[in-house]
């Protein structure tokens, strides 16, 4: 067995630790061979004084040599491809193509470079100078950045290689990765790459750290430690919510992404055209990665007609005879399977029978459930709680009226679809109903599912709380993802020689100007 080290202040050094743990093969059960320290507060406090240190060298970096770093970790995790997803296979179970190698290797690569983009052209840092007045603002680099990955995406929205982490150093900032107990070692192989790409461009020791375990007292302390200035967290609510009690009780930023229930709506037009394709969409979007996705649809909400009997059988036989996923930790299935179990004591009805699986391997049958929408309305804290994995719920509405009210009733979510008749029969339904939809949901999307989110400027992967922690704020998209790592300073009557670059007078683009009294802004060269 070998003891792994932790990567602090430049150097990979032996854990100050007395407890150590172990990833599990999802596909077998067993333990993996390395073991990972659980760092005690002294690894925590070495690496605060680390990235603090290095912060006050990055300030006076050019904003260039954040760009290259970006760039030479993506073209290192290009070459070094292989044993990534190699190792993660081995820890998530997720398959090597084309999961991990033809979707996350691309995806985490171009965030990467598009975050080495946002770091050159500057444009999210919203340069303002008022000339008449001598005050000049500008966005710029907050400090130390702690992130918590989740364990679904163990690249793409990994702690030291995901959308958090690229986001954080284009606005120049050092970032404390904590790894992800499920895939500790897939992290591991990320960092030994980001501490080469951090040395290659010249930033300084402490920009990228890795530890893999601390105690919740410490990861608390963390947080809300005077040195930090911002968390990443993406992750179960109820570990999410502490670290936001104790960050924000230390006047920290922290911005989260917890649990999204993600409801699609099937209206009456819609199901009578094409029933049996939403039907497919929905079940393959439910059941797609064992449903571990942020974005799956964990509440379908059909108005009750002819056609619903059909086709919820129709969705009950292919999660019935869908393949069953392999569930990322040894406790996931027993999640599935008492929440289902509250839900079924509250009045749902569980459709699906429960199937027979291989000894070992982390799993639960799929998981479909339904209720009525007079008893969701009734009860709706219990019936929108997340079944996070192969499961969903079916809710009948009585009308459109009930699917209003069915919609006003749930928490934030990251996403809201609705599904409507390409005859146009159901735009009446559809403006009633989307309002209330687009106040809880941060993407409204038509007539597809979920499921994917694209990496694009445009796009918000966020929410009200608690599907993200600020509504205002994306953790895909960039530029816009980078302005959560960073703060806006403003220099009143400063000397233009102590000016930041992007504030000089001779910065002709991407500034806001006022000359005479007018407000004028040119692109950023």
């Amino acid at each position: 067995m070998t003891q792994q080290k932790i990567l602090v202040n430049g150097s990979w050094r032996n854990a100050q630790a007395s407890e150590y743990f172990q990833a599990f093969n999802p596909s077998t059960g067993e333990q993996l061979e390395d073991s990972y320290p659980v760092s005690e507060w002294k690894d925590c406090d070495a690496a605060l004084s680390a990235a603090s240190n290095a912060y006050q060298s990055m300030q006076n970096l050019p904003r260039d040599t954040f760009a290259k770093f970006l760039e030479c970790y993506a073209d290192k995790i290009e070459a070094n491809a292989s044993s990534l997803v190699e190792m993660a296979n081995l820890e998530t179970g997720l398959p090597t193509s084309p999961r991990l190698a033809d979707v996350e290797i691309p995806r985490t690569c171009g965030q990467l470079r598009q975050a080495a983009l946002a770091a050159r052209d500057a444009s999210w840092t919203h340069p303002t100078i008022d000339t008449q007045n001598n005050i000049r603002s500008v966005l710029q680099s907050i400090g130390p950045v702690a992130v918590f990955g989740p364990n679904n995406f163990p690249f793409a929205f990994g702690s030291i290689s995901g959308g958090d982490f690229a986001a954080a150093i284009a606005a120049g900032n050092p970032v404390i990765a904590k790894a992800h107990p499920s895939h500790p070692g897939t992290t591991r192989l990320f960092a030994e790459l980001a501490q080469q790409a951090s040395e290659e461009a010249g930033l300084p020791n402490g920009a990228v750290q890795l530890l893999y375990a601390m105690s919740n007292e410490s990861g608390l302390k963390l947080v809300g430690d005077a040195r930090i200035a911002a968390t990443g967290f993406t992750g179960s609510r109820p570990a999410g919510l502490a670290l936001k009690k104790a960050a924000e009780e230390a006047g920290k930023l922290i911005y989260l992404e917890l649990s999204s229930v993600n409801p699609v709506v099937v209206l009456p037009g819609a199901l009578q055209e094409r029933s049996s394709e939403i039907a497919e969409e929905f079940s393959m979007s439910c059941l797609m990665a064992a449903g571990q996705l942020c974005t799956k649809p964990g509440l379908l909400i059909v108005q009750d007609s002819s056609e619903v009997d059909a086709f919820i059988d129709s969705i009950k036989d292919k999660f019935q005879q869908g393949p069953v996923g392999t569930l990322l930790s040894p406790n996931a299935a027993e999640n599935i399977l008492n929440t289902s179990s509250e839900l079924v004591a509250a009045g749902a009805t569980l459709l699906t029978n429960k199937s027979e699986f291989e000894s070992g391997r982390f799993c639960q049958s799929n998981t479909l459930l339904e209720v009525s929408g007079d008893s969701f309305v009734s009860d709706s804290a219990t019936f929108q709680e997340e079944m996070f994995g192969n499961a969903s719920l079916i809710i009948r509405s009585r009308s459109t009226e009930q699917t209003i009210s069915i919609l006003s009733l749930l928490e934030g979510n990251l996403t809201g679809c609705v599904y409507s008749g390409t005859d146009g029969s159901d735009d009446e339904d559809y403006d009633s109903i989307v309002p209330t939809l687009t106040q809880k949901v941060g993407r409204v999307i038509n007539d597809k599912m979920p499921t994917g989110v694209a990496v694009s400027p445009a796009m918000n992967h966020g929410g009200p709380f608690p599907s993200s922690g600020h509504p205002g704020f994306t953790a895909v998209g960039l530029p816009a993802a980078v302005k959560r790592f960073a703060a806006l300073k403003c220099y009143d009557n400063v000397r233009v020689h102590r000016l930041p670059e992007l504030l000089a007078d001779k910065n002709p683009g991407g500034v806001w100007r006022q000359v005479d009294g007018q407000w004028s802004q040119s692109d950023i060269e």
